[in-house]
């Protein structure tokens, strides 16, 4: 996994969230790049024929939209990693315009118009792109706005089965916390076979609880959970890294 940290400072602005004097989470490497075309809601061309996919953010439906007024045209800063590419080649960065206090990341998620994606990799800035995202839900801004985009519930099956290999928000009620050779399981019902499922594999533990989050404590807890819905047997997510998981009480 790339190494990455984060030297984010939230100052709140007019969005509820932004930076006055915040630099983006930093990564290593830095180019820049003149946008000419939009693919989707996470997703750019350069003029000089280069991919950019915007870091540690999953683009809403609707986002391209968004992110093609925000950046349609423009030349853009890019913090990634050396390479920096994912598996189809392209690079994976943070984008920032001239001048501006934020990232592109951040001001689409303090839109309302992305989602923070599973894995960050520092719980620093995993923590501050999560208010960034909470902030819009709560004011209702962007996707937030329409009902239909609320976190599904763990308790709702037919939404979560038409959820399958998407990624997706799920909140729900820690029913409990079991072992099973290498993995942990969270389960919000009773039937495997059916009701939704948080795995982690015991080997990841140590991570989760140098986070603050035990998982064994979760019982009984409401969280709110991110990530890849599959089905095995039931609708499952797996936790791979400690911001999938948020405390809700």
């Amino acid at each position: 996994m790339m190494k990455r940290r984060c030297v984010i400072a939230f100052v709140l602005t007019s969005l509820g969230v932004g930076a006055a004097n915040s630099a983006p989470c930093a990564l290593p490497g830095t180019s820049s790049g003149t946008v000419s075309a939009v693919r989707d809601g996470r997703t750019l061309q350069l003029a000089d024929g280069r991919d950019v996919r915007l870091a540690f953010i999953e683009g809403a439906d609707r986002g391209a939209g968004a992110l093609r007024t925000l950046v349609d045209g423009r030349t853009l800063r890019l913090d990634h990693a050396s390479p920096g590419t994912d598996r189809y080649g392209r690079l994976v960065a943070f984008a920032t315009l001239p001048g501006a206090a934020q990232s592109v990341q951040e001001t689409l998620l303090a839109q309302g118009e992305a989602l923070v994606s599973a894995r960050i990799g520092s719980k620093t800035c995993a923590e501050a792109l999560l208010a960034a995202e909470r902030a819009a839900r709560t004011a209702g801004r962007g996707r937030w706005a329409d009902p239909n985009f609320a976190p599904l519930s763990s308790e709702n099956l037919p939404g979560l089965d038409a959820a399958r290999g998407r990624f997706a928000l799920v909140e729900g009620r820690v029913l409990s916390v079991r072992e099973s050779g290498a993995t942990i399981y969270m389960n919000f019902g009773r039937r495997w076979t059916r009701d939704f499922t948080v795995t982690l594999l015991k080997r990841r533990q140590g991570t989760f609880a140098a986070a603050g989050l035990d998982v064994k404590e979760l019982e009984g807890r409401r969280v709110r959970v991110r990530g890849w819905i599959e089905r095995r047997g039931g609708p499952i997510i797996d936790a791979a890294a400690p911001e999938q998981i948020e405390l809700v009480d």
